[in-house]
């Protein structure tokens, strides 16, 4: 496939929504208050690209690469980034809405998430090893057989999970968060 190259491009308030974004190869570009919503971005190579302010909502990520990219204040409501290509995959959150996506089978160590609403999410078999969720709300997220070690949930509220279905070896919680942890026992922590 010949992928159509963009590169050091500044886009600002392009309406991107519904259309097929296939084959291309987007490096060092910036996307400001863009429109992606119900946009097929399948095959696409995103490359040191930072997304301020855009609504990605119910996007198609098929073999989609995100290498070294950054959302700030984005809207990702539904994106199942278990379908982005593993190589180099790499990014990061600030004040996104990622409620209903997915994460499964997914290899993403370091990743911040930082004041976040991850609401519903799948994170399933993912590892993320060393990232951080710094005051986020993964309000019915779900863990399971994850790798979560040195995983710092410190501010993040509103978690619950089983230990003993993940590896948490050295993650990190606050007195507060650690009733998510023991749910399912079904005790009364005062």
């Amino acid at each position: 496939m010949d992928k159509t190259l963009h590169e050091k491009t500044i886009y600002s308030k392009v309406d991107y929504s519904g259309k097929n974004l296939q084959g291309k190869q987007i490096e060092n570009c910036i996307f400001r208050n863009c429109s992606f919503m119900k946009s097929d971005l399948s095959n696409v190579d995103f490359i040191d690209c930072w997304f301020e302010d855009c609504d990605f909502s119910m996007s198609k990520f098929g073999n989609t690469g995100l290498k070294n990219v950054s959302f700030k204040g984005c809207k990702l409501l539904g994106i199942d980034f278990s379908r982005c290509k593993d190589f180099l995959l790499s990014f990061g959150f600030d004040k996104c809405t990622l409620d209903y996506s997915v994460f499964c089978n997914k290899k993403i160590h370091k990743t911040i998430f930082t004041d976040c609403s991850i609401k519903e999410a799948d994170f399933s078999n993912s590892d993320l090893t060393s990232s951080a969720f710094l005051n986020c709300d993964l309000s019915r997220s779900q863990f399971h057989l994850s790798i979560l070690e040195k995983v710092d949930f410190r501010s993040a509220y509103n978690y619950s999970f089983d230990p003993e279905s993940n590896r948490v070896k050295n993650a990190k919680f606050s007195a507060a968060g650690i009733s998510g942890l023991l749910y399912k026992y079904g005790i009364i922590i005062e």
